[in-house]
């Protein structure tokens, strides 16, 4: 284990832009829209080679604040590797931000990231064995960085404990088997819908309070887990993310298109001095008041 002195850095590159993931450093926003679970158009559109959806939303996303773009092509009854190799591309010629490469495919994964220039983010890997044993030389073959979630075979685990057990296999199998560095793992806490057991959220807090001052790493989460099945998710999810980074988030996957959550990432940045002389937050409000002018003219 690390202890608590130490605060990981995790770069993640494009060809031209770097991010880097760290306690010292603002929140990193890592965009979920490039996905077609649960967007039937969007599909059918993948299926007939149509990838144009994907043009609105980067710059969605991009406007909204994304760090990171995460890309996720899993369709039923397409080439998945194929299809994420040409979104990748298409991607790189509409931004400079660096992307979080998304598959529970190994060949996608592995075709995703040769065509891209830069240095990536995987997602993901469990602390299964084999799963460890499919992406880790992956990830170490194209110099990548990779996110890591304590569950395993047997069990998603409700217990903090249960989950830095975990935690601490990933890292000894990944530092130790595979020869990944301690600041290429960023842990997925495992943020569980609150509406299906109110006890998780102080759970999913203890666990990132652990993971901090045992071992130093980042963490990203799904933001939206969190509020799933309930009303008002926004309110949940713009509360959940700035309580998480007292705990030690360092970064999520969310929707970087609503407003309400990233003001308050922005606003918990600022208070946490992750925004020197609030430079960050000025910007941004003249930025919003700048376009707010502008739609009324």
């Amino acid at each position: 284990m690390s202890g608590a002195s130490v605060h990981f850095e995790t770069r993640i590159r494009s060809a031209t832009q770097e991010v880097v993931i760290g306690r010292n450093h603002r929140f990193c926003l890592i965009g979920e829209r490039i996905n077609p679970t649960g967007r039937r158009i969007f599909q059918e559109q993948l299926r007939a080679g149509d990838l144009s959806a994907i043009e609105r939303d980067v710059a969605a996303q991009v406007v909204g604040g994304a760090d990171i773009l995460d890309v996720n092509m899993g369709v039923p009854l397409t080439d998945e590797a194929d299809l994420l190799a040409k979104a990748i591309l298409k991607i790189q010629g509409l931004t400079d931000k660096p992307i979080c490469i998304d598959s529970s495919v190994v060949e996608a994964l592995e075709a995703g990231l040769s065509v891209y220039q830069g240095r990536a983010l995987v997602n993901s890997i469990t602390a299964e064995d084999e799963r460890m044993a499919a992406i880790l030389p992956l990830v170490k073959k194209y110099d990548a960085a990779v996110i890591a979630l304590p569950n395993d075979e047997d069990e998603i685990p409700m217990e903090p404990e249960k989950r830095l057990e975990l935690v601490k296999k990933i890292v000894d199998v990944a530092t130790g088997e595979y020869g990944i560095a301690m600041h290429d793992l960023v842990i997925d806490p495992l943020a569980m819908p609150i509406g299906a057991d109110t006890s998780t959220g102080e759970a999913t807090m203890e666990t990132m309070r652990r993971i901090r001052d045992e071992f130093g790493l980042n963490m990203t989460c799904g933001a939206s887990n969190v509020s799933f099945g309930m009303p008002e998710r926004h309110a949940l999810n713009a509360t959940f993310l700035p309580m998480a980074m007292t705990a030690g988030l360092t970064s999520a996957i969310m929707d970087c298109r609503t407003p309400e959550i990233v003001l308050a990432v922005k606003a918990a940045d600022l208070l946490l001095g992750h925004d020197e002389w609030g430079m960050s937050w000025i910007a941004g409000a003249r930025a919003r008041k700048a376009a707010e002018g502008a739609g009324t003219t």
